[in-house]
């Protein structure tokens, strides 16, 4: 038996050092509020608060509210960003950890930005953390220490500009008076710019290479010069280099490397995208956030640029996919603008070629007068009244190409033999006219095959009786509504009263060989994200076919000798298979549409410069008259009138639950919209409408691993709908579902997304 006391013999020099136990050193807490309130980066719901922490005397200086930390939370090491800083917080003192490091002393989220923060959470129903997660980029240590001088860099408006004072201010008066003489209550929007309270507009584009940027960037330029920030969100990177260059051409410089400051930067605007470099992402951030730079432009990741007090808030085309974040709690980056500028005062602005239901629900609100106190009624957290600014009707006959709809009417009208040809010999002797002279655009729907449903007899999408949602056939050969789940038992057309239905398989393939043919010795390109060369950016003003999908036109370059604004632009414009759009499945389907085909046609030299535009094949006439018309509340306010008579967004509040059938359940269960539970009914125009369409079986996510797949196997997704006026509480009932849902380990995927753009 081995005793107790016995040692393991060595020889002489190996031998362990007996190291001696050192105490901890002590720690004193700071003097004064000694204890701070941090939001940790742990995104579970049911930890969306924040936890205490005691400072150290010695951090007590750097730990100021805004700066970020490193705790111990659970064992492991966890960033966090202080809150606050309290004398006592709710846990005992005893009980308390210190903050381990403080990487300060500059904060890195001010006051008004965690106010901010705050309101979004609470809008779409999120923690803190989990907005902070694409607001505030990762830390890059050295970039804080390059921007530490700049600091100290204090925004006075005109004085700003320096020597460039003269340019910029003559390139704001112009693009002024342009902005004057072409859109009706332009004052109104400029004295907003100049003045402070918060004022929401809803601007309609006008056609024209690039003419929306130029338009963006003098409001972000007279904003600028009356002391104010500017924050400008776009669709994707393509827009944000025209923006660019749009910025650059009223005198604006980007924020890039400066020679005369030894390695510094310097600049009046900087690209926000959470696709840069962390370093690059990281600079940028901080100059806004210290007041180096007062314009923010890029993506969706930039409607969460630090700005402070009265700011210019816009984006553009509010439509696009892309501005919704793929995190929870999947915020809109229009309703996120529009609360930020609510809340700072500033100026919000809506624009687009096509204007969104949202936006015409706003403009509808105020009335013909433009009084506020008409849209009070309906004002929500992201929603409510804002002044429509349309362009004169003599401008936009001006400034928009000659639009022809050859659908088969007009192709007999004009006795053209090829009637059901994808390109008819009307549009054939057009096109080869326009080449002539330059380049012509040919837009194709997206690539890829869809499915969809329609009549045997007259061709019209299948829609369901009960919620009007596209129907879709099911693997076992039945056929279902894809918004709420419906089983389509006797279906009758609702245009001719027919009882067949056809598969309608839609998509573009082919197409350039197919234009080969009718145009003999013509340079075609394609641009498409599915082709083997992929999205071309831009081709030179000279004789050619381009064939692009929607968002993958090429900007047209002018040649040497041809500056003039007829080197930008198309000669002609066509969309191809119009008749793709009566099949699309989305609720936004018709909006969408309008908005890559004024997208396309903008492209085009106006009709005083002989630009004409096609739109080949049968479609919605709502759709046609819209675009021929450049007219685009047109179809916006049918669409609020038939979205009002069947309780859609954003008529009615709305939210998509979805995860596992038996946690979809439990959670509409808990937020009372089912049994007999309080929110069981809705109304829309008096009339009652489901409160909830679903559950709906929903494919498991693209990207899963053996250990998901039971908790996916069962997948559902419900729509909830409610009156504006509870759409805040609904936020806070559904998160507080998934917070029980998460807190008590329940199996099952469990979700949930505010203000969809689909159902």
């Amino acid at each position: 038996m081995t005793s107790p006391d016995a040692e393991q013999l060595a020889l002489d020099g190996l031998a362990p050092r007996k190291r001696r136990k050192r105490a901890p050193a002590a720690k004193t807490p700071a003097s004064t509020d000694p204890v701070v309130q941090v939001v940790l980066d742990i995104q579970a719901t049911h930890l969306g608060r924040t936890f205490d922490y005691l400072i150290e005397e010695s951090q007590s200086e750097a730990a100021q509210p805004g700066v970020m930390v490193r705790v111990r939370f659970g064992g492991q090491r966890v960033g966090g960003i202080i809150w606050n800083r309290v004398a006592a917080g709710e846990t005992p003192m005893s009980s308390l950890r210190y903050v381990e490091r403080v990487y300060g002393p500059q904060p890195i989220v001010s006051a008004s930005m965690r106010e901010d923060i705050t309101r979004v959470a609470e809008a779409y129903g999120g923690t803190r953390a989990n907005i902070v997660r694409l607001a505030v980029p990762p830390r890059v240590a050295r970039i804080d220490e390059e921007q530490r001088l700049a600091a100290s860099s204090v925004w006075r408006g005109r004085q700003r500009f320096g020597e460039r004072s003269e340019q910029v201010a003559g390139a704001a008066e112009r693009g002024a008076a342009r902005f004057a003489a072409s859109y009706a209550d332009a004052a109104r929007l400029r004295s907003a710019l100049e003045g402070s309270g918060f004022s929401p507009f809803v601007v309609d584009a006008l056609p024209g290479p690039e003419r929306w940027a130029r338009e963006l960037a003098w409001m972000a330029l007279e904003a600028m010069l009356a002391g104010k920030a500017a924050v400008l969100v776009l669709p994707t990177m393509r827009e944000v280099q025209d923006m660019t260059v749009a910025l650059r051409s009223c005198g604006l410089r980007p924020f890039i490397p400066n020679p005369a400051s030894n390695g510094g930067y310097s600049g009046d605007f900087a690209v926000l995208s959470a696709s840069m470099p962390p370093a690059e992402r990281y600079r940028a951030y901080t100059s806004i956030a210290n007041g180096q730079v007062r314009c923010a432009i890029g993506p969706r990741a930039a409607m969460y640029a630090p700005v402070e007090g009265p700011a210019l808030f816009a984006i553009f085309d509010d439509l696009a996919y892309q501005n919704m974040d793929g995190f929870m709690p999947y915020p809109n980056a229009r309703g996120v603008l529009r609360l930020r500028a609510k809340a700072h005062g500033g100026v919000f602005v809506a624009m687009a070629h096509a204007r969104s239901p949202i936006s015409q629900w706003e403009a509808c609100g105020t009335g013909a007068s433009g009084d506020p106190a008409a849209g009070a009624a309906r004002e929500t957290p992201t929603c409510g009244y804002s002044m429509p600014i349309h362009a004169l009707p003599a401008v936009t006959k001006e400034r928009s190409p000659w639009i022809r709809w050859l659908n088969r009417d007009e192709l007999a009208r004009l006795a053209d033999p090829s009637i059901g040809a994808r390109v008819p010999h009307t549009a054939v002797r057009v096109l080869a006219k326009a080449l002539e002279q330059g380049p012509v655009l040919l837009s194709i729907p997206a690539d890829g095959v869809a499915e969809a449903l329609s009549c045997a007899k007259c061709h019209r999408q299948a829609r369901c009786r009960r919620c009007t949602g596209p129907l879709q056939r099911e693997r076992d050969d039945g056929v279902r509504c894809r918004w709420c789940g419906a089983a389509a038992v006797n279906w009758t057309c609702l245009g001719c009263g027919g009882d067949r239905l056809r598969v309608v398989r839609v998509g573009a393939a082919g197409t350039a060989q197919e234009l080969a043919g009718l145009f003999r010795g013509v340079p075609i390109v394609v641009s498409s994200r599915n082709q083997p060369r992929g999205v071309v950016e831009s081709i030179e003003c000279r004789p050619q076919i381009v064939i692009a999908t929607p968002g993958c036109e090429p900007r047209v370059s002018p040649v040497p000798g041809n500056d003039g604004p007829q080197g930008h632009e198309y000669r002609a414009v066509a969309i191809l298979d119009a008749w793709t759009s009566l099949y699309a499945l989305g609720m936004d389907a018709r909006p969408d549409t309008l908005c890559s085909w004024m997208r396309a046609m903008a492209m085009c030299a106006p009709r005083a410069r002989g630009g004409q535009g096609l739109l080949i094949g049968e479609t919605d006439p709502a759709l046609a008259q819209a675009l021929m018309l450049w007219d685009a509340p047109l179809l916006a306010a049918k669409e609020i009138a038939e979205r009002a008579q069947t309780g859609f967004p954003p008529v009615l509040g709305a939210a998509c639950v979805w995860g596992r059938r038996d946690a979809v359940m439990t959670a509409l269960s808990r937020i009372g919209v089912t049994g007999e539970g309080d929110w069981t009914r809705v109304e829309s125009d008096g009339v009652p409408v489901p409160a909830v369409l679903g559950p709906v079986p929903i494919p498991q996510p693209a990207t899963i691993n053996a250990r998901e797949l039971e908790n996916t196997a069962d997948r559902v997704k419900a729509v909830v709908l409610v009156d504006l006026t509870r759409r805040a509480e609904l936020a806070t009932r559904l998160r507080a579902a998934v917070a029980k849902h998460v807190a008590s380990r329940e199996p099952g995927e469990l979700r949930f997304r505010l203000d969809p753009k689909d159902l």
